[in-house]
């Protein structure tokens, strides 16, 4: 977050615009803060808990378990915020998600899509077949439909009761009806009849702090983001700090030549992550190395214009840093001007496609961020190291990026972050190159083509729009090419200004991403 000094910012509005989405959800002219609310791993979790009895890991367990949940974090981050900088009372905030919750909204046409295909996921708990698909009709001749329940069809009224009890709950008691109340009790017991982990004492012990955010500075503009546990942050400034001072104006937007140290520098960045980052509350890491000019220049140094360095040969390298689908992210925009970018997550689609019996909602699956076993892909094929080993108390890495970016002079210009597991990083960097460096509006960076490298799997995915010539030159140089559909959500929003260099904000543009058709972009009331 982003607070102008001479008024506070309408955080309200983030804290209370959680889209109903079940499968995801020090500047010199003011203050910028970051909140922490990252899941944490309960006291009774080990290294080993997804490992197989012959050492590999269980997939399953690690995704679709109860084992797979870590202590939530989202509702006391959300009314953590809004109690510190909200402009209106916590009731006025969750009361339009309480009458959607409660009357219902027509299911559009990506939400039905979504959840026809997670209905091996879903259905099978006996609650999230109840909450989210419609049972089989009764016929005269045999009492009951041998048809399965079905999905929601686009147009249907989808109502949650029992999730606008429980939100009503948060508004009397605040997080203390999640964390110490009845949705505590809910979830517990839940736990303890399913072989889960999290008690709660767990969920009393769970805390939200407020920590300083990474800022570097890119071609003159201060940029903030998120710190550990999440990943993406300084993965994100270490990229910007690599190819700043290279000339990617020049070598032109989505060509081969832009491309190629862009794709090296994000391999060389995903080593740092996946070795190096982790929970900063149980680890020490190099980030002030990690986030130096010196480190960027000899990462440049490493980077090659005429091949592509294998991910074997760069993971047998030491770094030299090193001693001895599915998310929701809301970018927002007051009319001073204040700023906020925020990330929330059930992890995969619709977590482990449990609901907690009389809650209305569903469980995530954030202990698969953890490293299960070393060199082990996750379920974004990311291959960490032991610094994110499972371990009681600890945040698993994430890749979450929101990411706050203002003009040289310290006036507020966009926020920005999107969904996307481990492409979110590279999803807000070209986001941010495209505006800042091509020189393109904000509908136009959003909107134009990606791609995406990570070290493993060995390979640039990228989606549709990039020329045949680009992508010939690519594979001339070595790297493997795999198409995907479309990559992350960067839903963004851009401070308007009278006048090149205006002091005040005379508007504000917003931009939906559309690659997503349940992404909406929403002016502030008067």
């Amino acid at each position: 977050l982003w607070l102008p000094r001479h008024g506070p910012i309408r955080t309200c509005a983030a804290a209370g615009r959680e889209p109903p989405l079940p499968q995801a959800l020090a500047i010199g002219r003011g203050e910028a803060v970051a909140l922490n609310f990252r899941e944490t791993a309960p006291a009774a979790a080990r290294a080993d808990l997804f490992l197989n009895a012959d050492g590999s890991v269980n997939r399953e367990r690690a995704t679709r378990s109860l084992l797979s949940t870590a202590v939530p974090g989202s509702v006391a981050g959300l009314v953590q915020v809004q109690r510190r900088y909200g402009c209106l009372p916590l009731e006025a905030v969750i009361q339009p998600a309480i009458q959607l919750a409660e009357r219902g909204f027509p299911v559009g046409a990506e939400l039905a899509r979504s959840l026809r295909e997670a209905q091996p996921l879903l259905a099978s708990d006996p609650t999230s077949r109840r909450l989210f698909f419609r049972p089989p009709e009764p016929t005269a001749r045999h009492g009951e439909s041998p048809q399965r329940w079905r999905a929601y069809r686009p147009g249907e009224l989808l109502r949650q009761p029992e999730l606008a009890a429980s939100l009503r709950c948060i508004v009397v008691q605040g997080e203390a009806c999640f964390y110490r109340g009845r949705l505590a009790r809910a979830l517990a017991a839940l736990m303890r009849r399913g072989g889960g982990l999290i008690t709660q004492a767990d969920l009393a012990r769970y805390r939200a702090p407020w920590m300083r955010p990474l800022q570097t500075v890119f071609r003159g503009h201060p940029v903030l983001t998120m710190p550990p546990p999440s990943g993406g942050g300084a993965t994100l400034l270490q990229l910007l700090n690599v190819l700043a001072p290279l000339d990617l104006a020049r070598t032109g937007l989505n060509s081969a030549a832009t491309i190629q140290p862009m794709v090296e520098a994000m391999n060389l960045a995903y080593r740092d992550r996946n070795r190096l980052l982790g929970d900063p509350d149980q680890l020490a890491m190099p980030l002030g190395q990690l986030l130096s000019a010196r480190y960027a220049e000899g990462q440049r140094r490493q980077l090659r214009s005429d091949r592509h360095r294998p991910a074997a040969e760069l993971e047998a390298e030491r770094s030299p840093a090193e001693g001895g689908t599915n998310t929701t992210h809301i970018s927002v925009v007051d009319r001073d001007g204040g700023l906020v970018a925020t990330t929330t997550t059930l992890n995969t689609a619709y977590g482990n496609g449990i609901s907690v019996p009389g809650a209305g909602f569903l469980l995530n699956n954030e202990m698969d961020d953890f490293t299960a076993a070393v060199g082990a892909a996750n379920a974004y094929g990311l291959r960490q190291g032991a610094q994110n080993a499972i371990a009681p108390g600890r945040r698993p890495l994430s890749s979450m990026t929101p990411t706050l970016v203002f003009r040289p002079d310290g006036a507020p210009l966009l926020a920005t972050g999107s969904p996307g597991g481990s492409r979110i990083i590279t999803t807000v960097l070209q986001v941010l190159l495209n505006r800042l460096v091509h020189g393109l509006n904000l509908a136009s960076a959003v909107a134009a083509p990606r791609l995406h490298s990570q070290l493993w799997p060995d390979q640039i995915s990228h989606e549709e729009g990039f020329s045949a010539d680009t992508l010939r030159l690519l594979e001339a140089k070595g790297h493997k090419l795999v198409l995907v559909p479309a990559m992350g959500s960067a839903n963004s929003v851009e401070v308007r200004y009278s006048a090149a260099g205006g002091a005040q904000p005379s508007g504000s543009l917003g931009v939906a991403d559309p690659r997503r058709l349940d992404a909406a972009a929403v002016p502030e009331r008067p």
